[in-house]
């Protein structure tokens, strides 16, 4: 991906999370192309650190659901991020079921993944960045945080609306100090195995159907995504908070 040259970004510390999902890896790129010091995150095993050694980037693993790990992140970083963008989350292997069908651990551990995880982390992130007077945050959302999920996954549509919550509430929050927070909602993108697995279930005339009502015709790739995510996190967006872009080829 090109480098992304956006005011305000090059020499900021920034934390990106969820790396081993092809949003949150083109993320990274995408900042540390535009000079920003990045230091990546996700579940510990060999899958973070084939993503870091990809992209040549320093990682430091953790379970973003668990207040304790975020703690000890927090304590392993070098320099306390300028720049968080929260990108892990997902549907945890998960599959579409009747609602009376839903344990509640996978309910939870949705949840964990898609809105505890942003929540510790800015908890955690944010003090520093009061304290500097300057701050991007910036989650990842989805369009099933606007609107029902197509995976069928209630968690997954309740979890992000809740993300989209949490993102308004901490903007109003955090902007006083000079920390913005807003949310890129991602359309359909072809980002891991889960999503191609999903998109593969529909079938050729399921698929058709999607496409005839995304407006560009394609579905979105990573790197869509990452250049919203890098333009919130630079000065352009300086006067942007607590918004949430929908990134989707023209979703209706």
């Amino acid at each position: 991906m090109a480098a992304i040259a956006l005011a305000g970004i090059a020499g900021r510390p920034a934390l990106v999370t969820g790396v081993v999902g092809g949003i949150g890896h083109a993320i990274a790129r995408a900042l540390a192309d535009a000079g920003a010091e990045v230091i990546v995150t996700d579940r510990p095993g060999p899958e973070l650190d084939a993503a870091a050694a990809a992209l040549g980037l320093p990682h430091i693993p953790a379970d973003l659901g668990r207040r304790a790990d975020v703690a000890a992140l927090e304590a392993a970083l070098p320099r306390p991020p300028a720049i968080l963008v929260t990108s892990a989350g997902g549907v945890l292997g998960q599959v579409g079921r009747p609602v009376e069908e839903v344990p509640e651990q996978d309910w939870r551990a949705i949840f964990a993944a898609n809105v505890d995880s942003a929540f510790f982390l800015a908890q955690a992130l944010a003090p520093a960045m009061k304290a500097d007077g300057w701050g991007r945050i910036v989650t990842i959302s989805s369009g099933a945080g606007l609107r029902a999920s197509l995976t069928g996954i209630q968690a997954y549509a309740a979890s992000k609306h809740a993300l989209v919550g949490l993102t308004r509430q901490l903007a109003a929050e955090f902007g006083p100090f000079g920390i913005t927070v807003n949310s890129v909602a991602p359309g359909f993108v072809l980002s891991n195995p889960a999503s191609r697995a999903q998109w593969d279930s529909y079938g050729e005339a399921g698929q058709a159907a999607i496409l005839s009502r995304i407006s560009t015709r394609r579905l979105g790739r990573p790197e869509d995504i990452a250049a919203a995510a890098a333009f919130l996190c630079s000065d352009a967006a300086a006067w942007i908070t607590g918004q949430i872009l929908s990134v989707d080829g023209g979703h209706a």
